[in-house]
């Protein structure tokens, strides 16, 4: 039985690596917030506007709960959700954990490259986006360094970066 978790901030790759690691280890793939978005017929954004952060965060621990009993399985988790309840500790007992590690630089490059909405962002000026990723970093930190694993992460621009980040994964796990 196989379950690995990967979080990180947004813009790290947890979904872009999640998926083509559940690929080459021949594993189903979730991404938390899709499978939140299915399981409820709302979008993320959506929740949150209509049931704030605490009635989103509630709903994301339980599905968390849910996904994460699953079996032969890779998760990527939403930038927040190893910061709320007990989730970090949680998903420890759960897997292996990976904290997909970037620096501000590295994370604002990825998010200038993603081609979805992050809500968190709209509106706001480069400078203002790269002061942001900073500060909630240092909040988060120390969450996500609770991981079993940290890997670094390295500008994930092509598809031989992603298969090359998947590949010191699987190293990194012990995995042939």
């Amino acid at each position: 039985m196989t379950r690995i978790i990967l979080l990180g901030y947004m813009g790290a790759g947890k979904t872009t690596v999640g998926r083509e690691l559940a690929k080459r280890l021949n594993l189903r793939f979730y991404d938390l917030d899709w499978y939140i978005e299915t399981r409820f017929c709302k979008k993320v954004s959506d929740i949150f506007a209509a049931e704030t952060e605490e009635g989103f965060r509630r709903k994301e621990r339980n599905m968390l709960h849910e996904v994460a009993e699953f079996e032969d399985v890779v998760i990527s988790l939403g930038g927040g959700a190893p910061c709320f309840y007990d989730n970090m500790d949680y998903i420890n007992r759960q897997g292996e954990t990976i904290y997909l590690k970037g620096t501000p630089d590295i994370l604002f490059q990825h998010l200038l490259m993603a081609k979805g909405k992050r809500p968190l962002l709209e509106g706001k000026s480069p400078d203002e986006i790269k002061e942001y990723i900073k500060s909630s970093l240092e909040t988060r930190e120390p969450f996500y360094s609770k991981a079993k694993h940290i890997y670094n992460i390295e500008l994930l621009g092509n598809g031989e970066k992603i298969k090359s980040c998947v590949e010191d994964i699987c190293h990194m796990l012990n995995i042939p």
